[in-house]
This record gives structure tokens, sequence and C-alpha cells, in this order.
């Protein structure tokens, strides 16, 4: 297990922890959450042993094997699929020892590694490199081809690949959706779940958590707290003990108060002095509690352009690409005004290409662009935060685009964006990559636009400023088209989706959950190996734990089912003799004289199976609906 016991950190000035008690089970998945600069990052170097704790101890098992992602990729000319398999590092020092016994044709040692490296199951070694890339998207050409012919997105996927190849006890992701597309983010998570060590993962993708996590670690206050779940139940946990803490500091001020004011009243008279004195002294051992807050740092929103035409674009017979090799042709398509548009599509399909079209930044190679005389784009992609300048503040930036402005509405506008004070001076050099994404994002805002066009707009933003995107997104009145992988913001912010796929760009007709299925399909014809598809689902495996789940359903269910069976009988058997006396009770006889005796046993028959009834229909509905919580929990 890992274990956090009274551990203090600090970087520079900033105190990121401060006693913090921490335990994690093996096993365990857990995504770790918290605002940029709360130490997530920080936790990471301490477990990996890059930093050393100010106090306290951050304690893992000796033998454990550690993998994380590396953030750099040296460019080397050893195949993709040699440098994946690099990742298991007891494998490729077996094979070393083995090629030197060789060569000193020591047999005894020969047959020694060659049972080593049975146990490391060496010889499924390729085949599982091999579908690690698969699901991370490379074809089977590029699995040969050389590191260093990547770009730098594929690069990191590499680095991903050689992680998870590493037969580790604890692994360490760092914002491993990042450059990431949403198909392989969905295989991503098929494995992730599969993995049978410790897993701490951080990500601001709240789909990905909730798919993966068994746990959430908030990093906050100079403190982490461990919540059992995933994401949403993490959330539900938190609202409510924010909302103790809450009521808690309000009673406490009450308490102050009510102090507060003995003393003012009373410190004066000498009569009172002693109690008042005593009033005090609580006052001071009093800890105190303090306001829970769940207020965003963020508050923007996009304002009305100052013209809405329709259509903003339209595509007649379009081809695009890069030199004289069409990308995606027959482009005929119109973007109306308020139109709400995700892109969907494979990495590589033409996604980027279609949005750098439309931001005109690509010239179409045939067929006709035509753009309203108003039209009006703010465009975001990942170079937008190269084009920022290293040496200059986000005040300077935003100057640059509205020289005329006051300085203190533009410093008011940048605190939406939580550059409050000195931050909004401070050089965008050193920044981290969600603060220059932000700066990005506020200076499209500023500039009104009635086109949207943002591709991957969530990569380095934390949860709360992806709430805050997304909110201000849905009230945005102009058009939008995004290119994604947070899937909770193309739900909440599209309401259709064009398909790029096979060279052209076509309407699709369905959700998130409709377009995996249809890739599911589209694997499946194209007769590819079910066990390496994209989307991670291996039939012969899914039928399997289906079984299994069924027979474990079934196993759970049986003695519920017999309390059921004997619960019905008992009412059965209790109905009837109800139905009689009530029947009894009914009729003209029970009122005899002679029948005094009987009516007044009946009745109070009557009232005692009616009270068992009551009991045994509550057993009854209970046992119900524990089976249907089965039934939906398998």
């Amino acid at each position: 297990m890992i274990q956090l016991k009274n551990l203090s950190l600090r970087r520079g000035v900033k105190e990121l922890f401060n006693n913090v008690t921490l335990t994690i089970n093996p096993g365990n998945r857990v995504g770790v959450v918290g605002g940029n600069g709360a130490g997530k990052s920080s936790l990471f170097a301490l477990l990996r042993g890059e930093l050393v704790p100010d106090g306290g101890d951050a304690l893992l098992p000796p033998n454990w094997t550690m993998a994380h992602v590396a953030q750099e990729t040296p460019a080397l000319e050893v195949s993709a699929l040699d440098y994946v398999l690099d990742g298991d590092a007891e494998l490729r020092s077996l094979q070393a020892a083995l090629a030197e016994a060789e060569t000193r044709n020591d047999g005894e040692a020969i047959g020694h590694l060659h049972a080593e490296l049975a146990h490391v199951d060496a010889y499924t070694a390729e085949a599982r490199a091999s579908k690690l890339l698969a699901g991370l998207g490379f074809a089977p050409e590029a699995m040969s081809r050389p590191v260093s012919s990547f770009s730098g997105g594929w690069r990191m996927r590499l680095n991903l690949a050689q992680a998870l190849m590493c037969r580790s006890d604890l692994l360490l992701l760092d914002e491993p959706t990042n450059h990431l597309d949403l198909e392989t983010v969905l295989w991503l998570e098929e494995w992730l779940k599969g993995y049978p060590g410790t897993l701490l993962v951080i990500s601001h993708d709240r789909d990905f958590l909730d798919a993966v996590c068994t746990h959430i670690a908030e990093v906050a206050n100079q403190s982490i707290t461990l919540y059992t779940g995933n994401y949403s139940a993490y959330e539900e946990a938190r609202a409510a003990r924010l909302a103790l803490q809450q009521a808690a500091y309000e009673k406490q001020q009450r308490q102050i108060a009510h102090l507060e004011s003995f003393i003012t009243r009373f410190k004066a008279k000498a009569t009172k002095a002693r109690q008042a004195q005593s009033r005090v002294k609580a006052l001071e051992r009093l800890e105190r509690i303090s306001a829970a807050h769940v207020d965003t740092p963020f508050d923007f929103h996009f304002d009305t352009p100052a013209n809405l035409p329709n259509p903003l674009l339209n595509l007649d017979g379009i081809a695009i690409g890069y030199g004289d090799k069409p990308i995606l042709s027959r482009i005929s398509l119109s973007v109306e005004g308020g139109s709400r548009i995700g892109l969907l599509g494979v990495n590589g399909a033409g996604k980027s290409t279609l949005v750098k079209l439309l931001a005109d930044e690509l010239a179409p190679m045939t067929g006709k662009l035509t753009k309203a005389q108003t039209l009006k784009i703010g465009y975001f992609a990942q170079h937008q935060l190269e084009t920022l300048r290293e040496d200059e503040s986000p005040l300077w930036h935003v100057q640059k685009l509205a020289p005329e402005a006051r300085e203190q509405d533009l410093r008011t506008f940048l605190g939406g964006f939580n550059f409050h004070g000195d931050a909004a001076l401070a050089p965008v050099g050193p920044m981290s990559g969600g603060e220059k994404a932000r700066l990005a994002l506020a200076l499209i805002v500023w500039e009104k636009p009635n086109l949207l066009l943002l591709d991957e707009p969530t990569n380095h933003l934390d949860l709360e400023m992806r709430h805050a995107l997304t909110m201000a997104l849905q009230d945005f009145p102009g058009a939008l088209i995004v290119v994604s992988h947070d899937r909770a913001l193309l739900e909440a912010t599209t309401d259709r989706f064009w398909l790029v796929s096979g060279g052209a760009v076509t309407p699709f007709d369905g959700d998130l959950e409709d377009y995996r299925r249809w890739r599911l399909e589209q694997l499946v014809e194209s007769g590819k190996p079910s066990d390496g598809d994209a989307l991670g689902v291996n039939r012969k495996e899914q039928k399997r734990q289906e079984a299994e789940a069924r027979q474990r359903l079934s196993t759970l269910k049986k003695p519920l089912q017999q309390k059921l069976g004997k619960l019905e009988k008992e009412l059965e058997k209790l109905g009837k003799i109800k139905n009689e006396l009530e029947a009894f009770l009914a009729s003209e006889e029970a009122y005899l004289p002679e029948n005094k005796v009987k009516l007044t046993e009946s009745s109070r028959q009557q009232g005692e199976i009616s009270s068992q009834l009551a009991s045994i229909e509550e057993d009854w509905l209970a046992i119900q609906e524990e089976l249907e919580a089965l039934e939906a929990s398998i």
C-alpha cells in the first residue's frame, strides 16, 4: 500500500502539503483532482522519489515496480515496437543476459534464462506491444517506423504505450487523455479497468474518471482527502461534506457572536469580569471552522456578437489537403447561424484539417467556400499557445487587441479568467499550459466572434475551468464547431455531429453512444481482430465476462429468491385467513348474540393478521429492491 504519514512539503515559499496522512490500498484506481498548482504533480514527484518531503514520510512497498509516462521522447532510430518493448525493463534485462550467455555458449545459463523469460511471458511480448500500439491508434505499418519519424503528439502516445507495457505494481498517469482522440480515450478506459496494479491518474476529464476510478483523491487546501467511488460519487460526497462544514461554520459564528456580545457587555462590570475573562479564553481556544467555498475562480461569458448572419459559411464541392494530396473531398455543407456542431472521427481522419479550412488557415484545393460578409471567427487550436509572447503579460496581450480600453476594464475582464492582481502583469513564459490556454481563450472571448472553432479546447484546463467554459459555451449566441475528446463538453454544448471519415464529411444521425456502436460495427466489418480494436472490445472476453456476470448474479439472487418464496407462501396463507375473517365479520351471523365471543376474537385476529401482513409485505418489498439493485449492478 501507499502511505503518507504526517507529510509536509513546500515548493519555494508555497506550502503544498501540511501534515497529510493518507492510505491507498493495493488495486485501488485513484483519480487525483484539484486546481492547477494545488500539488498534484508534486505528489507524483514525491512518489517517484524526485522530491523529498519537508516533514513526515511517503512510503511505498520496496519491491513495487513503478511505471509513469516520460515527458520527453528522444529522436531515436529504434522502431516504435521496440521502443514500447523497452518499457518492460525486466524483459529487456533477461534478453540481454540471454544474448550474453549464448555468446559464452553457457548452456546452463541459457536454460535458466529461457525459463525466466517464459515466466515473464516474453514470447507474447511483441503481440502485447502490438496490441497496445493498435489500441493507441497506430496502424500496423507505423509500428516498424523509427521513433524519430513521429510528431510530438504521437511520441506522447509511444511514451504512454511504453508505460502500459511495464508489468508494474504502481502506474502513475498525468493527464493521459491529452493529445488522444475520443476513440483512443475509450480504449484506454477499457485497458485501465483491467489493470491489476494500483493506479493514480491526474485527469480533468470527468467521464474518464467516472469510467476508470474506484476512488478520488482531492488535493486542496494543503491536504489530500480520499473519497470512495468515481468522480460523480465524489461530487455528491463533497457537496454533502461542504454542506455540513457550512452548517458547522454558521453554528460556530453564532457561538462566537454570543461570546463576543457577552464580553463586550460585561467586561467592564466588576461582578461579571471573571465570567467575561473566561469567555475571552474560550474564544481564544476555539478551533475556527472555515466557511465552505465552492465558488469557481472563473467568471466569464461570451458577449453577443455585433452581427449574427445566417448562413455563416457555405461549402460547395470542396477538397482539402496538403501538397497535391487531398485528405477530404466533395464537402458540401453549410454552417447556419446558431449551429452547435461536434466533429467525430478517428485521429488522422481530417477533423483538424477541416477546422483549418473553416478558419481560413488552409485554402481549398477545389470547390467553393462562401463566407458571410460579417463573419467573425474565434479560433482555438493547440498552436494558439505558441503564438503568445512569452516575455509579455496577459494584460499586454489584451491591450494589443484593445489599445483604447481602460486598464481597469481589461484587468476586470482578465480576473474572470483568474488572472488577478500581479498574475495579470506576470510574463507568460513561466506559466503552466492551463494558464496559457486560459489566456488564449480570453483573447478569443474579447473579440466577440459569431463563429467559434475549438480544436481540443480543454487540454490543460482543470475541472473548474472546463465547467466555466461549458457554461459560457451553452450561453454563446453564435455558432460553434468543436473537436474534443471531453465527452461532457461535447454532450453539453453541441446538438448535432458531423462525421469525418473515409475522406468525406457527412452529418451523423445519433449521439456519442450511437457513434461508439457504429465504430464497433465498422471494425467488425473490416475484419480487424476483435482483441486489438480501437475501442478495446474483445468479443470473446466480453462474452466470457457476461457469462461470469450472469453466474455471479444467479448466485447472489438465489438466497434472496428463496426468502422471497417463503414470504410469498406466508402472505398467501395469512391472506386466506384474513379473507375468511373478513367474510365472517361482514356476515349477519357474526352479530348474533351467541357469536359475541367469536366476533371479539375474530376482530382481534383480523387486527393481528393485518399487522403481520403489513410487516411481511415490507420485507417482501425490501428483498425485491435488493434483487433490482443486484440486476442493475451486474
